[in-house]
């Protein structure tokens, strides 16, 4: 019954077009939550779709969130029907089509656990917009009060420790995008002493950048290493001018409390940094949460679930950054995400299931 109930919910929401416009897929999720529970349920400003169940026993003063979101990234042409809409399909044991594996699957597992189970604490049902836009939902509703003790943010942790094991990530990197622009004074480029090259000074820039240590840090006994890379250089006008402005992005991993020292880039003279995007890092501070998660992960699966950690930026490093303690954990393999072929398992995706809800029942 799970099991066809969570491909039935996942080809729905898979066949709702969200990767320019979330609002039609956010209305599918409010009206499923309101029709099957009796959650109280709210959209806020920003699209996204929040739910609130309270505990049978009011004595727990504590909450569990299910987060996911309901946007994707632009499908493939592959993925399209004849008609321009979303396909689905389902074949050797999988769902295939866009947002299949991130993240509509186990949004649709946390969505069938938030309405079954019977919760030990409050338990609240999130799904954000604009997640693949660098976190604009999350903000958005962290910027509202939302705040729950601790969060499961449904994004992929299977397969990390062994072949579809479904793990359970306890940090992850953050990423800070910046930009070194480097200034100097135009002129001839047969008289290269009359000017101040812009390229040279970037270069430099560069070396300094290259000097740098990555940073390094570890969460609940699980090493996580960040880096530092030049990914862009763009400058100069004409091959016979000296060149009076140079730009250099810098791609940037980051851990929890630690940053490389870019700053250190505008020692040089005419170089100015700055920062263009920063998707914070997340750790779970919380061991007993981290733990208990670990032992449902255990309980519903024939293999042995490691924690981990994961080399990209989810929503759950907002919710950290703001006070909640999260961990990462469903159904998305690494290399299915974002991909003209993305597929997930409906094993693991009834797997998810079970898990939430073991969670959800478990007292804190």
């Amino acid at each position: 019954m799970t099991r066809e109930a969570v491909v039935s919910l996942t080809t729905s929401l898979v066949e709702i077009p969200s990767h320019t416009d979330e609002t039609a897929a956010g209305d599918f999720i409010a009206h499923w939550l309101r029709d099957e529970t009796a959650a109280t349920v709210r959209r806020d400003d920003a699209g996204n779709v929040i739910a609130c169940r309270q505990s049978g026993d009011s004595s727990p003063n504590t909450s569990l969130a299910f987060v996911g979101h309901h946007d994707v990234v632009p499908p493939a042409d592959d993925q399209l029907d004849a008609d321009g809409g979303y396909r689905s399909e389902r074949r050797d044991g999988r769902l295939y089509g866009r947002g299949t594996a991130d993240m509509k699957g186990t949004l649709a597992a946390a969505l069938l656990a938030f309405r079954d189970a019977e919760p030990a604490t409050e338990l609240v049902f999130a799904s954000f917009v604009g997640e693949e836009q660098g976190g604009i939902g999350a903000q958005a509703a962290i910027e509202d009060g939302f705040a729950p003790d601790t969060a499961i943010v449904t994004e992929g942790s299977t397969g990390y420790s062994a072949a579809g094991v479904t793990d359970v990530a306890i940090a992850h990197k953050g990423r800070r995008g910046s930009t070194l622009t480097a200034s100097g004074t135009a002129g001839h480029a047969s008289r290269p002493d009359d000017a101040e090259n812009a390229v040279y000074r970037a270069c430099d820039a560069v070396d300094t950048v290259r000097s740098l240590e990555a940073p390094e840090t570890t969460v609940l006994g699980n090493e996580l290493s960040g880096s530092v890379a030049v990914t862009e250089i763009d400058g100069g006008s004409a091959w016979n001018v000296i060149p009076e402005r140079c730009t250099v992005t810098v791609d940037e991993r980051t851990v929890p409390g630690e940053r490389a020292d870019l700053a250190a880039a505008e020692s040089i003279a005419g170089v100015e940094w700055t920062v263009d995007q920063d998707l914070p890092p997340m750790a779970c501070d919380d061991p007993a949460f981290a733990d208990r998660v670990l032992t449902a992960a255990d309980a519903v699966q024939p293999g042995e679930p490691q924690q981990v950690v994961k080399p990209h930026a989810t929503d759950a490093g907002w919710l950290a950054n703001a006070g909640t303690d999260c961990v990462v954990c469903g159904a998305a393999e690494p290399g299915e995400a974002h991909t003209a072929t993305e597929s997930v398992s409906i094993d693991v995706l009834e797997r998810c299931y079970e898990l939430y809800r073991q969670v959800a029942e478990t007292p804190p």
